[in-house]
Formats: structure tokens, sequence, C-alpha cells
């Protein structure tokens, strides 16, 4: 029961894992509720509550960061809502159609689309705003991945020592 349980927590971090990068699966929660989940089948032995509040403190950064990342880095590169929302709808159907490159290039040309079609701008603008939503997509997306991985390591750490 044991190794099944850690093998199923396994899989879904890693699943969470690669949420961390696709915008369409909440990545970094779904690690932690694979930790939580494998917490409460092994009676918390590998690790306790403190450590599942610190790190579920740290999800819930992760998914305020990563917000603010997409947003400021849009907003400094002069996006507007329109921008932001085609940024969205690029990058998920970027990544339903051509997978990750399409994610990245989805976003750019997403925020792009957007800000000429609703935003009013013209192509430099628009030029400008995909470019502010993608590196803030990016970054947040490095900083997600980064804390899933995280998260993965202290796991195993907890469960093999």
């Amino acid at each position: 029961m044991n190794i099944a349980v850690l093998i199923i927590c396994l899989i879904i971090m890693l699943l969470g894992l690669a949420g961390a990068v696709l915008p369409v699966l909440p990545g970094i929660p779904v690690i932690w509720l694979a930790m939580l989940a494998y917490g409460w089948f092994m009676d918390w032995v590998p690790y306790g509550l403190t450590a599942m509040l610190v790190t579920g403190f740290l999800v819930i950064l992760t998914v305020v960061v990563d917000q603010l990342a997409t947003v400021l880095g849009a907003r400094k590169f002069g996006a507007s809502r329109a921008g932001m929302i085609g940024s969205v709808l690029g990058a998920v159907l970027g990544v339903i159609f051509f997978n990750i490159i399409g994610l990245i290039l989805g976003a750019f040309f997403g925020a792009v689309a957007g800000e000429l079609t609703f935003g009013g701008r013209n192509l430099r603008e628009s030029m400008n705003s995909g470019l502010g939503a993608l590196l803030g997509f990016l970054a947040g997306s490095l900083f997600k991945f980064a804390l899933g991985m995280g998260l993965i390591v202290y796991f195993l750490y907890a469960i093999i020592f």
C-alpha cells in the first residue's frame, strides 16, 4: 500500500510540474495536494503539519506572484486588458495546437492580436505589449517550475531521510 500511494503521489506531482508551465493546469497546488494526500495516508510520519502549513503558504505565494508577474510584465510594456486577455487565450490555444512552442508564441501573438483588435493600439505598441506579456509569463512560469521542483525535492528528501 505504501509503495502504491507513493507512486500515485509522484505521478500526480509530475503532472503538477507540467502544470507549472502549462496555463491550463494548476501545477503548484496539485503538487501540494499530492503531498497532503501522502501525509494523510502515512499518518504524517514523513513530515508534519508545520511543513504542510509552510509549503501551503509558499503555494499561495506562488499563485499570487505568478499572476502579478504576468500582469506587471504586460503593464510595464504598456499592455491593456485586451492584450492580457489575448495573451492568455493565445497561450491556451497555442499549447493545444502546437505544444510548448505554441504556448510561448501563443502568449506573444495573442497579446498582439488582442491589442490590435480590441485595444486600439498600433503595431509597435501591440508588439511591446506582446513582449511584456511574454516576459511576464516566462518569469512566472520559471518561478512556478522552480518552486515545484523544490516541493518535489523536499517531499523526496522527507521520505528518504
